[in-house]
């Protein structure tokens, strides 16, 4: 089987976990493909030498890898959705973080979660993607979400407002501090504070989420997501933030913009041991009585 590993820069603190997944891919006889940086981390790293192909892009991987196994938190799993587009190799993640709704696999479970990827004891989750197209363009060929896409005003700026159309059909005015579009897997994350329900996977949704709204009476909306979602913002400040998943950049009042679901997705590996339901009781703590704790 052929590996690729994706990780950022990490702390000491996580290195014997890096090696040990390292040391049960060497074991599992598995090609390995490490990217850029972590392999910048590893070679600074006293007798950690691998043998792997570095890779940095797309064009890298593309055909050229079975999974893509990622060390860290959800974010990383996020960073890797600009490197895998549309070439359709599943991830895995294994978790460094704290939460872990995506990469949910824990990090004293490494051995066991290898064992049963190279033995093909998983199944596959599929998860929808947001676009983001703008006028003038916002963040290039990185204008892919699977979390949420969010219109934000900046810290130091007054409340904003955004007119949204659903279909080209007016929807509503939003004043408040933004506007969070959501796809399933992202309900459990930004959304949810914000109020917005949680969502499960292949319900064929989206939710749109205000953030601290003006209007009490706004509440977030779940829609189709064959649904095509127009904003157009007006605020006193001179730009304001919009964030495609970990990605933010200013935007000038003068855009546009078009939200809708990808026309590729993403394959979350589940092994068999997990499913949905376990990973939101486990990470919720549903029924678990705080009274114990």
């Amino acid at each position: 089987m052929k590996i690729a590993v994706y990780g950022r820069p990490f702390n000491q603190a996580v290195l014997p976990f890096i090696r040990q997944v390292f040391d049960c891919l060497i074991q599992h006889q598995t090609e390995i493909f490490v990217h850029s940086e972590l392999h910048l981390f590893i070679s600074e790293q006293p007798k950690f030498t691998i043998s792997s192909t570095v890779f940095n892009t797309y064009e890298d991987i593309k055909n050229q890898v079975d999974v893509m196994l990622t060390l860290g938190g959800d974010g990383t799993i996020l960073g890797t959705v600009d490197i895998i587009r549309d070439s359709n190799i599943p991830v895995i993640g294994i978790n460094f973080g704290r939460l872990g709704f995506l990469a949910s696999v824990n990090k004293n479970d490494i051995a066991a979660a290898i064992h049963a990827l190279i033995n093909k004891q998983f199944t596959l989750d599929h998860r929808i993607l947001l676009e983001l197209e703008s006028d003038p363009t916002a963040f290039k060929n990185q204008n892919i979400a699977l979390n949420d896409i969010t219109i934000h005003k900046r810290d130091n700026a007054a409340m904003i407002t955004i007119h949204a159309f659903l279909n080209d059909e007016f929807l509503n005015s939003y004043w408040g501090d933004g506007i969070i579009v959501s796809t399933p897997t992202g309900s459990t994350a930004y959304s949810l504070s914000c109020g917005g329900p949680i969502i499960f996977p292949q319900s064929g949704n989206f939710v749109i989420t205000p953030i601290s709204p003006h209007n009490l009476n706004v509440r977030p909306i779940v829609v189709s997501d064959d649904n095509k979602l127009t904003f157009k913002v007006e605020t006193r400040s001179s730009n304001y933030l919009v964030s495609c998943d970990s990605k933010t950049e200013a935007i000038d009042t003068s855009s546009i913009f078009t939200i809708r679901k990808a026309n590729y997705g993403l394959k979350l590996v589940r092994l068999n041991n997990e499913s949905y339901l376990s990973t939101l009781r486990n990470k919720l703590m549903w029924g678990l009585d705080a009274r114990n704790y």
